[in-house]
């Protein structure tokens, strides 16, 4: 079986015509940036259940250069909204981690130090669009975009393809090589409270959030907890959404992130090792392949096969998450077999 999506390249079951035409069950998957984890969370449900012994998810997008530029219609708005520019993602970008490093006193030096990180890692990453290291005053002194976030704390969409294979334990003992485990796969939608994109107005009382909701459901479906794990992909449309998404997945408390890139604590090196291959700064966002790129990066981790940018010590657990439009959030909890 095989399960793959697209946001904007075309339909993933076109595929098949380069894959081979041998009649396989093909499903498409569209579910924003989630797409890759939920075309991995079907593939999964289908080797679990016994339906399939090996099978495919797969993504791919193409977009063009700029912003994404969504239609109100396409997503239950008003044209109106449109009219006011609330459609350009980057807005809903900047107000929310600007009421976040106000809320809990980070500064703007910690939005540069996620990008810094993010270059040097794709500089080690010969998959990388964005492969030249810069440095926190350039990226501080880059063209504003919607404040506090510059062009270079910005990803751009870009373009690309992924692909997982899974397969049941029998079939993987015969394919041989190193193996990774799928400890838990979780996708979540917005809870009532959530400040998201195309969602932006916020009730009265604490936040909610759809990334607690889907790490809190991985992790306790793996059986483990944030402080286990050993390398993290979490999504980084733009350098405050790494710092929010840090807290919101349990890996440290709300605050605390400046001090944590501070001690290069999420350095490849670091006792947290966040985004290794560069993130999305580093790769851009092809929508439908973004999320399998990070179970991909994970796996070679735990497959210790990342050259330059290998964390060290045989890491054996391994986490990713995505966010997206309009309030989705997907996460995985991956395990070395040795």
């Amino acid at each position: 079986m095989a399960y793959g999506g697209s946001d904007a390249a075309g339909l993933a079951d076109t595929l098949v015509s380069d894959l081979g035409l041998t009649g396989v069950a093909f499903t498409n998957v569209r579910n924003g940036c989630a797409t890759g984890g939920s075309a991995l969370t079907s593939a999964m449900l289908a080797v679990r259940s016994g339906a399939a012994s090996v099978a495919l998810a797969v993504g791919f997008d193409e977009h063009p250069p700029g912003a994404f530029a969504p239609e109100p219609q396409e997503w239950g708005l008003p044209e109106a909204y449109g009219a006011a520019g609330l459609m350009v993602t980057t807005q809903f970008f900047g107000a929310k981690i600007a009421r976040y490093l106000h809320d809990f006193d980070i500064s703007r030096d910690a939005l540069a130090a996620v990008a810094e990180k993010a270059y040097r890692n794709g500089a080690l990453n010969p998959r990388a669009w964005r492969r030249e290291p810069r440095t926190a005053a350039e990226i501080l002194a880059a063209p504003m975009v919607n404040d506090p976030l510059t062009k270079l704390m910005f990803c751009t969409p870009g373009q690309g393809g992924a692909a997982v294979v899974v397969a049941d334990r029998a079939t993987a003992a015969r394919l041989g090589g190193p193996s990774v485990r799928i400890r838990s796969v979780a996708v979540r939608t917005r809870p009532f409270g959530s400040f998201e994109v195309f969602a932006p107005w916020v009730p009265g009382g604490e936040l909610t959030s759809v990334t607690r909701d889907a790490s809190r459901a991985a992790f306790e479906a793996a059986g483990v907890g944030a402080a286990d794990i050993d390398v993290v992909q979490v999504q980084d449309t733009e350098s405050g959404a790494e710092i929010m998404h840090l807290a919101e997945c349990g890996f440290c408390d709300d605050g605390e992130q400046e001090r944590l890139l501070a001690d290069g604590d999420t350095e490849i090196s670091g006792r947290l090792p966040v985004n290794t291959d560069g993130g999305c700064l580093a790769n851009g966002e092809p929508i439908g392949a973004s999320g399998l790129r990070q179970v991909i990066e994970v796996v070679e981790q735990l497959r210790g096969r990342c050259g330059d940018r290998q964390v060290p010590g045989e890491p054996r657990l391994g986490f990713t998450h995505v966010y997206g439009a309009p309030g989705v959030s997907a996460c995985t909890v991956l395990e070395a077999v040795r």
